[in-house]
């Protein structure tokens, strides 16, 4: 069976029943969280999963559907992998991207169809539903601050494999990592078997997706979690283009800890204020080895590596190059496209600074475990003068000091 009930099961048991002394304790806010998901959850998984049993019965011609150099960006966490990824999205006449809504609402052709025909019902009684929505993004959604989320934002399709309850998403909203399967050394770590049915499902729900779209435009993915499965990526997406983007440790790794900690904050009440820092850290440094190894074994036009440093100097020249070396027309609007997208960016302005003793670490101990990464993209390694013209990922909040 494609879905991971014995996961499901456990992490149910966990957070009603064994809770004492761990980061998903029973407290009032983790409470109403998870009588709030297993009152919702498991009725939608019900109805998306009787929706991809239709697709396969009215719209079977999806599992033909081709895969024409789909983009895949990978990298740690806090590496710049979202702006990169809106900002491609934009090229709506190259690019096409799974939103937040199709990823957890409308994941199966058949929601897609049920969705559009009630957007017919509601223009022509003027729009009172999508109004509440937009309304209901703004004021829940538009308040997370991880990076900007929003129903209609493109987002991270790794969430769409919780729909299959294996993924290492599943460990945000129950951290018991105890129970997790090994997806964050996805590669090495889990069977074959268990690789191909993950990897599989994935596939189908992109096909999915672009036979819905039209399969006229290339699909784009932004996925830090993905840098453990380039391997497994390139199996089920032989014609992949995969775009690798690093970050400087010194900024990629507490930036990573700090929101995380808040990513867990919201679903509950963890006992410390960035817990599982030695994980983390086990996790950025996989994060850099492995993809980076693979890609150096198979070296390919396909492949590109790029330093953060180097998109933030020159954005538009370097997505030019990407264009031209992945074989993607480059439209007449794509200077105005960056353009914007920076300018977007810019509009925030963070005097936030990172504590790396109050994380538990040092800036010693940063240069010596990943002392392989700073040689290899000679990323500074002292204490910037002044902060970059240009921050390319969302800030985490300002209390995560």
């Amino acid at each position: 069976m494609t879905y991971n009930l014995r996961l499901f099961w456990r992490m149910a048991v966990r957070s009603f029943f064994r809770t004492k002394g761990t980061h998903g304790q029973l407290t009032p806010k983790r409470l109403f969280f998870v009588l709030l998901f297993y009152t919702v959850w498991p009725a939608w998984t019900l109805f998306t999963w009787a929706c991809f049993l239709l697709d396969d019965l009215f719209f079977p011609a999806h599992k033909a559907q081709p895969l024409e150099k789909p983009l895949f960006i990978i990298g740690n966490y806090r590496s710049g992998s979202t702006f990169l990824h809106r900002l491609l999205s934009r090229d709506s006449h190259s690019f096409t991207s799974l939103r937040t809504w199709e990823i957890f609402i409308t994941p199966t052709i058949t929601q897609r169809k049920i969705s559009r025909l009630v957007g017919k019902i509601d223009r022509f009684f003027g729009a009172p539903l999508k109004r509440l929505l937009h309304n209901v993004d703004r004021r829940g959604l538009g308040q997370v601050k991880i990076h900007r989320i929003s129903l209609f934002e493109p987002e991270e399709d790794e969430n769409i494999l919780l729909h299959i309850w294996s993924t290492s998403f599943v460990g945000f909203m129950f951290p018991f990592l105890d129970e997790m399967p090994p997806y964050t050394f996805f590669d090495e770590a889990l069977p074959i078997e268990e690789k191909r049915r993950i990897m599989g499902f994935y596939r189908s729900c992109i096909q999915r997706h672009l036979y819905v779209d039209g399969g006229q435009r290339h699909f784009v993915s932004k996925n830090p979690a993905f840098s453990a499965k380039i391997e497994t990526l390139a199996e089920f997406f032989p014609d992949a283009r995969i775009l690798y983007l690093a970050r400087n440790p010194l900024d990629m790794l507490p930036s990573t800890v700090s929101w995380l900690g808040y990513a867990w904050g919201v679903f509950g009440s963890p006992l410390e204020k960035y817990p599982y820092r030695s994980e983390i850290l086990q996790l950025a440094r996989y994060w850099y080895t492995h993809p980076l190894k693979y890609l150096d074994t198979h070296p390919s036009p396909n492949h590109l590596i790029l330093s953060y440093d180097d998109l933030i100097g020159d954005p538009e020249r370097i997505i030019r190059g990407m264009y031209h070396q992945f074989g993607y027309p480059a439209q007449d609007n794509l200077e105005r496209i960056v353009a914007q997208a920076v300018a977007e960016t810019r509009t925030y302005k963070s005097d936030h600074t990172y504590s790396y003793e109050k994380m538990g670490f040092s800036r010693e101990q940063i240069l010596t475990d990943f002392e392989d990464i700073f040689a290899r993209f000679g990323f500074a390694t002292g204490i910037p003068a002044q902060p970059p013209a240009l921050v390319l990922e969302p800030p985490v909040p300002a209390s995560a000091d």
